[in-house]
C-alpha cells in the first residue's frame, strides 16, 4: 500500500512518510529485520538500543510471558529482554546501508553508554556519523541495566536525565529524543528535566515494571529460568491507559515533540495519542504478535479517518483533547449520566446489570419478568450498568444532577 499524503506529518524537524514507527526491540534487532519493516510500510524505525562493545549483552531464555484473551490475543506482555547483541561497527555498517536504500525512512539510533557519560557522548557521535536521522537516549530500560547503574536508574533520577541530555546533545548535529520510563511518581517532572538539557523531544513510554504471574502448580514467577524469575517491563494494550496518561502530563508539562508508545495496536489508539499531543507513535508488542503487516491496515484505518473528517494530516489532530483535561475538583457536579433502555428487544436477561448495581453500585435496577426496572430516584449516575452490558441494550442520557 502507497502512502497517503494525508499521512505525511513532522516530528519537530524531521518529516514522515507516516506517524508510524517501530520502537527499539526486538522487530528491529538487525538490519534485515528493519529493511523488512520499511518494505512493508513503516514510516520509520528505532534501532534496538546499541551499547558499547564493552558492555556484555547475553539473554537468557524464555524471556518472555504473556497474559492472554479467549482467543489468544494479547493484552498484556511481559520482556526481560536485554539489548543489541550486534557490534557499533555492524550497527554503523547498516545504518549507512538502510539510509541508502531507504533515505526517505526516518532511522533513528537509539543508545545506551556506560556509567560514564563519555560513552554516551562517543557512541552519539558514532552513530551519527554513520548518517541516523536522529538519536533516542534509552534512560528507561527497567530490567537488566539498571542493576548496573544505568537504564531506568538514570531515567528515575531527573537531574542525571538532565546533565547526561545535556552532554549528547552537546555532540549532537541531529535531533536528540530522551526516552522515559513510566516508573516514576512524577512524569512531567522528568520531561522537564529533558528538556532543560536541551532535548529535541521526548519519547514516552518504555515499558512498565511488572511481575506478570506465578505458576500456582510449581509456584514459579514467569518467565520461569529454570525455576527463578526477575521483574520485566511490561507491554501491550493493558498499558495504554498508562501511556495515554503520560504522554498527555508531558505534553502539558514541555513544548517539545513527542514519540507517544504504549499499547498501540490498532490506527484508534495512535489517533487517541496524537490528540493528547504525540506527533508519532510506536508499536512494538502489537507486531511482535501480529508482523510488521499490521501497518498496512492501521495506515489504511487513519486515512480513512482523515477523509472522514475533512483532516488534510494527522498534524491537525495534535493535541486536541489536552484543552479537556482538568483537575478533579475542576469537573462539572451538576449534570449527570441516566441509564436508558432504548432497545428493549436485545436485552437477554442475563442480569449482569442488575448484579452490577446491586453490588458495585446503589441498587436501581431490578431484572422484572417484563424487563429491566430502574429506579432514578436511587441511580447515582456512576455508568456501571452501562459498561457491563454486552448487548447495548442500556445506553447513558444526560439529565441534571438531582
Amino acid at each position: 500500500m502507497q502512502d497517503s499524503p494525508l499521512l505525511t506529518t513532522t516530528l519537530g524537524s524531521l518529516t514522515l512518510k507516516n506517524p508510524f514507527l517501530l520502537s527499539s526491540a526486538p522487530p528491529t534487532a538487525n538490519g534485515e529485520m528493519i529493511r523488512r519493516a520499511f518494505k512493508a510500510g513503516w514510516g520509520g524505525a528505532v534501532i534496538k538500543t546499541i551499547t558499547p562493545d564493552d558492555i556484555p549483552i547475553r539473554d537468557v531464555s524464555p524471556r518472555f510471558s504473556a497474559w492472554k484473551g479467549d482467543c489468544n490475543e494479547i493484552l498484556g506482555f511481559e520482556n526481560i529482554e536485554l539489548l543489541s547483541k550486534h557490534s557499533v561497527s555492524y550497527w554503523m555498517d547498516e545504518i549507512k546501508a538502510i539510509k541508502k536504500e531507504y533515505p526517505e525512512h526516518q532511522l533513528i539510533a537509539s543508545i545506551m553508554g556506560s556509567t560514564d557519560p563519555i560513552s554516551w557522548q562517543n557512541l552519539a557521535e558514532v552513530v551519527q556519523d554513520a548518517g541516523c536521522d536522529a538519536i533516542e537516549m534509552n534512560v528507561s530500560c527497567p530490567h537488566g541495566m539498571p542493576e548496573a547503574g544505568i537504564g531506568a536508574a538514570i531515567g528515575q533520577n531527573p537531574q542525571m536525565v538532565q546533565e547526561l541530555t545535556r552532554m549528547v546533545v552537546a555532540v549532537s548535529d541531529v535531533p536528540v529524543y530522551v526516552k522515559l520510563t513510566p516508573n516514576v511518581t512524577d512524569i512531567g517532572h522528568i520531561a522537564r528535566s529533558a528538556a532543560l538539557g536541551r532535548a529535541d523531544g521526548i519519547s514516552a513510554i518504555n515499558t512498565v515494571g511488572c511481575m506478570i504471574g506465578v505458576d500456582i502448580e510449581t509456584f514459579e514467577p514467569r518467565p520461569t529460568v529454570h525455576g527463578r524469575s526477575t521483574y520485566g517491563g511490561y507491554s501491550g494494550p493493558a498499558i495504554k491507559p498508562i501511556g495515554l496518561r503520560m504522554v498527555s502530563e508531558i505534553a502539558r508539562t514541555v513544548p517539545l515533540p513527542i514519540m507517544g508508545i504504549g499499547g498501540i495496536s490498532r490506527w484508534e489508539d495512535a489517533v487517541e495519542y496524537i490528540l493528547l499531543g504525540a506527533s508519532a507513535v510506536q508499536v512494538c508488542t502489537a507486531v511482535m504478535w501480529n508482523g510488521y503487516g499490521i501497518v498496512r491496515e492501521i495506515k489504511k484505518g487513519l486515512t480513512e479517518y482523515l477523509t472522514r473528517r475533512g483532516y488534510s494530516s494527522p498534524e491537525e489532530l495534535r493535541g486536541k483533547t489536552l484543552s479537556r483535561l482538568s483537575s478533579h475538583q475542576a469537573l462539572d457536579r451538576f449534570v449527570c449520566i441516566r441509564p436508558v433502555v432504548r432497545n428493549p428487544g436485545a436485552c437477554i436477561r442475563c442480569g449482569r446489570c442488575a448484579i452490577a448495581c446491586r453490588d458495585g453500585g446503589y441498587s436501581a435496577i431490578q431484572m422484572k419478568k417484563e424487563g429491566i426496572e430502574i429506579d432514578n430516584g436511587s441511580c447515582d449516575g456512576c455508568g456501571l450498568c452501562i459498561l457491563v452490558c454486552s448487548t447495548k441494550t442500556l445506553t447513558a442520557e444526560l439529565c441534571s444532577h438531582k
